[in-house]
């Protein structure tokens, strides 16, 4: 089992930001001999990234965490309120909102979001794990 690690890479309220953050995170899970968990990892990030940026104005941020074996994948911003609640998989493909949640339920084996404050900001934290095993 490796150590812990943790990376936090703050990113500007821009579409852009998430191929970004799934770059990023390519090279991290790369780097950390995770190359396995990268398909489904980008998946996830970039679903609660683009919540993050093309649904408030403010900053956010990509954290990720491996411990015991799991990834925790996270996406901070600056609204409080909480996430959409997920829609389903099964509805039609322009439905409104709903899917990227859908698809980070179906495909993660947790997740879950949390009220934090980063930066001066109220805001929150939505996130998901999957198992390294």
């Amino acid at each position: 089992m490796s150590d812990p690690w943790e990376y936090s890479l703050y990113i500007p309220c821009d579409p852009r930001a998430v191929t970004v953050c799934r770059r990023t995170l390519r090279l991290i899970l790369t780097l950390h001999g995770l190359i396995h968990l990268v398909d489904t990892a980008e998946l996830l990030a970039s679903e609660l990234v683009s919540n993050a940026v093309l649904h408030t104005k403010g900053p956010a941020c990509l954290r990720l965490r491996f411990r015991d074996g799991v990834l925790q994948i996270g996406a901070w911003d600056a609204d409080p309120e909480p996430p959409e609640p997920p829609g389903r998989l099964e509805e039609p493909a322009d439905a409104e909102s709903g899917r990227g949640m859908a698809l980070v339920r179906a495909c993660s084996d947790l997740w879950h979001w949390q009220p934090l404050s980063r930066m001066g900001h109220r805001g929150k934290l939505v996130w998901c794990e999957l198992n390294a095993a």
